[in-house]
């Protein structure tokens, strides 16, 4: 059972990793040029003057939701570590992890809503800056934490406290 134990806390805190990697970093999108582009600045390559002129999000509408959804994803699964830690110490012999279970549930479902936001919205980051971009390591690491996310709750729900 400590085996367990010690796989289903390491598996939650690399999804932990992976979060803060993937919301906190600046490589949501790849230029040509090695530059990158994150979820708080929404910068526009002006081609007359060379330069990069970078506007906060509170204009791009969408960018915020993802956003959003990404720092929620983040409190989701650090609230439920601390809830699967509470519950591990608290809880009586024989009872399921449903609460940490849930949360995580949450959180695998805000990664999956704020990434397939950005995926779809795509095309807007495409006009606006210079062509040949692509997604960046953080938008495939918030994509590898959803499936991680998704599986630790569905662990979460069925895992039964023993002694």
């Amino acid at each position: 059972m400590s085996l367990l134990l010690l796989v289903v806390s390491a598996l939650h805190i690399l999804i932990l990793i992976l979060l803060f990697v993937a919301t906190l970093d600046k490589s949501w999108w790849t230029l040509p040029q090695k530059e990158s582009l994150n979820l708080w600045y929404d910068c526009t390559w002006n081609t007359t003057t060379q330069t990069w002129a970078c506007s906060n999000v509170s204009e791009n509408g969408w960018l915020k939701a993802v956003q959003v959804l990404m720092v929620l994803s983040l409190i989701l699964c650090c609230l439920s570590f601390i809830l699967f830690m509470f519950q591990l110490y608290t809880m009586r012999r024989g009872g399921l992890f449903y609460a940490t279970g849930l949360c995580q549930l949450c959180t695998s479902a805000a990664v999956f809503s704020g990434a397939l936001i950005y995926a779809l919205h795509a095309e807007e980051i495409l006009k606006k800056h210079p062509p040949g971009g692509s997604f960046g390591y953080c938008f495939v690491l918030a994509w590898v934490a959803f499936p991680l996310a998704l599986v630790s709750g569905i662990i979460y729900i069925h895992l039964r406290k023993r002694e």
